[in-house]
């Protein structure tokens, strides 16, 4: 499996301030990776430096196997991008932006018109065809803006917190997206500070905390990192009402025989009995030192 993007100490400064810290990373062709940390953690800046809009302070990278420093053009060619906050225009209708943006691809001038009535097509947009980009949902400027990012067909798409601020039915059609674009073999870094998110999505995820990895698995990976003996939900019932019971031990057997203890000595009946794996929530937590609170925190400072 080829490497589409290897990072060595990659680094970013701001005078005494450091954003991203010797960040050392591969991401393989085809999968979702996604970089998952609370806001201010050097994740939008770490898209800045991989697509040329900022410049690393130290460290090497490698974009779809150029060097980051002397091949950048030639990167940004192949190479899809949807910022946090859209760059498309608000004056032009949806069609006109996705002319626009092929234009500056290069995309040849007999297939532009072709490619964005397909990319409207499929992104349920053709009725917004004429409409201004300002005028648009923010669902559909969300989804407008991933359609210029894919017109010049990239083999990399770059999507930094792709679902903020988006209701819950234009999110759920973005994931679906994301799911499809990894299909046709397109291969998806994208950042986030929704746990759940980089859970339904990413092959691999890592965490990113003050501008360094503390952890990098797949999901189940980093679940398995803070598995710690068994854990057991059991209901039990005095006929009236039920009761949730959480027992944690090394042995299954031990956990259940507590739990039919417990409801002997309470009069009780045990009416179910589940096993509990860590969630992504649990890894997180247990791996970064940091509480889910500051995950969700409304996004501040300067990165």
């Amino acid at each position: 499996m080829g490497e589409v993007i290897e990072t060595t100490n990659l680094t970013k400064r701001y005078g005494s301030l450091t954003a991203v810290d010797r960040l050392s990373l591969s991401v393989h062709s085809g999968e979702v990776f996604a970089l998952l940390g609370p806001n201010g953690a050097g994740k939008t800046t770490t898209i800045r430096m991989l697509t040329g809009l900022a410049r690393p302070t130290a460290g090497q990278a490698r974009v779809l196997g150029l060097d980051l420093r002397r091949d950048i053009v030639r990167i940004k060619k192949q190479v899809g991008v949807v910022p946090e906050r859209s760059n498309l225009y608000d004056e032009l209708s949806a069609w006109e932006n996705l002319i626009f943006v092929a234009q500056l691809y290069g995309v040849p001038r007999r297939e532009r018109a072709a490619r964005a009535d397909a990319l409207l097509h499929r992104f349920r947009l053709e009725d917004k065809r004429d409409v201004p980009f300002a005028r648009l949902s923010r669902g559909m400027r969300r989804a407008l803006t991933v359609a210029a990012a894919l017109i010049h067909r990239p083999r990399l798409l770059f999507l930094d917190e792709p679902t903020v601020g988006l209701d819950v039915v234009s999110a759920h059609g973005l994931r679906a997206l994301i799911g499809r674009l990894r299909e046709e073999g397109v291969t998806v870094f994208l950042t986030t500070h929704y746990l759940e998110e980089a859970g339904r999505l990413a092959d691999r995820v890592a965490l990113l905390v003050q501008g360094r990895i503390v952890a990098l698995d797949t999901v189940n990976g980093l679940k398995a990192r803070v598995r710690q003996g068994v854990m057991v939900e059991v209901r039990l019932s005095d006929g009236n009402g039920e009761e949730l019971l959480r027992l944690q031990g090394t042995e299954i057997e031990a956990v259940l025989q507590a739990a039919l203890a417990r409801a002997r000595a309470e009069g009780k009946q045990v009416v179910g009995v589940s096993t509990l794996q860590p969630t992504l929530e649990d890894a997180f937590i247990k791996l970064t030192g940091l509480s889910v609170e500051v995950m969700l925190a409304e996004k501040g400072g300067r990165w």
